[in-house]
């Protein structure tokens, strides 16, 4: 795996995991579904913190898997609101993995973009408020 000039984003991820060898497919690399969950995650705590309340995942409007992740990256994911509407939250979560010590590298490794929808406790949608 090869791509330079990669760096990490500027900002604090929103999630960071260490796959462990249960993560791994027979190929040796990390599920999909392992990486799918985590952007579901990270995606969420993004739509959380903007709508201040409970919040379902209703789309996973795109996703996109660049390189292959084992066991000996550290992932991080950084997710970013891009679009609030009256009960629903659109949130693009980018992904990369970092391995080495002496030779950090960098890669990006998956990008998607999530709809939620912000609910009340007994599941009814919630009108979301200006941001603070």
């Amino acid at each position: 795996m090869s791509n330079n000039d990669v760096s990490l984003p500027d900002e604090q991820p929103a999630l960071r995991m260490l796959p462990m060898p249960r993560d791994l497919n027979a190929a040796g690399d990390i599920f999909g579904g392992w990486v799918m969950s985590q952007v579901d995650v990270a995606g969420s705590i993004a739509a959380m913190r903007r709508t201040r309340c409970r919040v379902v995942t209703v789309a996973v409007n795109s996703f996109v898997f660049l390189q292959p992740i084992t066991t000996q990256y550290l992932v991080s994911f950084y997710s970013r609101v891009v679009r609030v509407g009256t009960t629903s939250i659109t949130v693009d979560v980018e992904v990369y993995a970092e391995t080495g010590y002496e030779n950090l590298q960098v890669l990006k490794v998956a990008s998607a973009q999530l709809t939620y929808v912000a609910v009340n406790e007994d599941g009814s949608k919630h009108v979301i408020g200006p941001s603070a």
